[in-house]
């Protein structure tokens, strides 16, 4: 409500976070996209700028390490920390399994696969691709 005024976004919509981990729990990698094809990212109700509305896309999953980083923490094994461009235009945060932390290198190709966390809740990870 703005204003006294409710705006275009109704509360009884199902928030863009939601939705998003929604087709997250359904082993879908979902983004958004404004009518021109523009892909938007993090879920939101409305494109950056512009204020237009959004459409939901379901990403390939397939995407490039643009940045990655090893976290050590005490006591416990390394883990990296991925910046990942999907081929579909929009770059995320996540984290490469399936090699060591300090293997991930960037302009490594990697797909996406969902996982289950130890809170919960169900968030895209990345493996390499398999290099033919």
């Amino acid at each position: 409500m703005i204003d006294g005024h409710f705006s275009w976004f109704d509360l009884k919509t199902e928030s863009p976070l939601a939705t998003w981990q929604a087709h997250c729990r359904e082993g879908r990698l979902a983004y958004q996209a404004t009518a021109s094809g523009r892909a938007v990212f993090h879920p939101r109700v409305a494109a950056p700028g512009s204020g237009e509305p959004l459409q939901w896309r379901i990403s390939t999953g397939l995407g490039t390490v643009y940045a990655t980083t090893v976290v050590r923490p005490r006591g416990a094994e390394p883990y990296n920390v991925a910046l990942v461009d999907l081929d579909e235009g929009f770059r995320m945060m996540s984290r490469v399994e399936g090699i060591a932390a300090q293997d991930v290198t960037i302009g490594l190709r990697v797909s996406a696969r969902m996982v289950e966390e130890s809170d919960g809740v169900t968030r895209p990870v990345f493996e390499p691709m398999v290099q033919s």
